[in-house]
């Protein structure tokens, strides 16, 4: 199983060209990646969804990044964040770092030792300690990235992982389709208009035939919403 298999990271950055590219990268790895060019946009995202990494660019629009490692290190302490910032003098690194960020990258930087911090930061116990999601009868493992009922093993095939570890991760709110289908295709894939919905079909069959407890639901226009069965 690849190394991103249903981590979800959100990316705050305000340079497009720059998210885009670390957006592609992380999602061929299967992690789940959401992207914010805006400090206020950030505020917003980690309160209705839990993240399991923050890339973090020091210098945007509204203000600097270390403002929201002081936020999160008081609602989330065992977060972890990575600054990614062009401000790499001594000064800066510290400051980040004793603000409480787990890591200082300076820009630019090379992918492959970015995904090597990530990995690290990763590995620390605090980050460990979520290692299952449960909803409905359902609990998803997010160790070996695997669904189960009643100790039964789904059989979902890799983007019916990445459709359920998504909305598992946001149950009880609506995802929109792009973020279902950024978290399920590589960025050189081609996808179909109905695609995803037929995902989505064999999905809520699986969970049905299963007796998951589960049930999707179409947000029409916008997206899916993952709930308990009524």
């Amino acid at each position: 199983m690849t190394e991103g298999a249903s981590v979800q990271i959100l990316i705050v950055e305000d340079e497009i060209e720059i998210a885009e590219t670390l957006r592609n990268v992380l999602q061929r790895e299967l992690f789940v990646v959401d992207h914010v060019a805006r400090l206020a946009m950030a505020h917003e995202a980690v309160r209705s969804i839990s993240y399991d990494l923050i890339l973090l660019d020091r210098t945007l629009p509204d203000g600097d990044g270390l403002s929201l490692v002081r936020v999160l290190r008081t609602e989330h302490p065992g977060l972890p964040i990575i600054v990614l910032s062009a401000r790499g003098d001594v000064r800066d690194r510290v400051a980040g770092l004793d603000e409480g960020a787990d890591d200082y990258l300076i820009k630019p930087f090379a992918l492959e030792e970015m995904f090597a911090r990530i990995r690290a930061v990763r590995r620390r116990p605090a980050v460990l300690c979520v290692e299952e999601i449960r909803a409905g009868a359902l609990v998803f493992d997010v160790v070996h990235d695997e669904a189960l009922v009643a100790g039964v093993r789904l059989d979902l095939v890799r983007r019916e992982l990445r459709v359920l570890a998504t909305l598992m991760k946001r149950r009880g709110r609506t995802v929109l389709r792009e973020s279902l289908e950024q978290a399920v295709y590589g960025f050189d894939d081609e996808v179909q208009s109905n695609t995803l919905d037929s995902h989505v079909s064999r999905l809520r069959r699986k969970l049905s035939e299963a007796g998951a407890g589960l049930e999707i639901h179409a947000v029409r226009g916008v997206g899916y919403l993952l709930r308990a069965s009524t």
